[in-house]
């Protein structure tokens, strides 16, 4: 491999969950003025959403529900997430 190349194998942490079965997902989290909750979801994951009041928290909540969801069948997810863009307007 030439010096500051990355390697296109999977890493450590991807193949442990591999071999554990573990699937990973992307949680979109945003704090509420209001109330200043963290407020997480799925993208295209239905029903894959929660709240609260640390990001701690709100990560046990997230692994909590996607796991109930997971007992009826893996998803067919509706939509993947693919990232954040900035967009810059007059």
């Amino acid at each position: 491999m030439v010096r500051g190349e990355r390697s296109r194998s999977r890493g450590p942490d991807k193949l442990i969950q591999e071999r554990l079965g573990m699937t990973t997902y992307t949680a979109v989290v945003e704090q509420c003025p209001d109330t200043g909750l963290y407020v997480g979801y799925v993208p295209g994951f239905p029903g894959a959403h929660s709240q609260a009041p640390t990001l701690d928290e709100l990560n046990r909540n997230l692994r909590e529900v996607i796991e109930m969801l997971l007992e009826e069948g893996e998803p067919k997810l509706e939509a993947e997430f693919i990232g954040t863009q900035t967009v810059t307007v007059r």
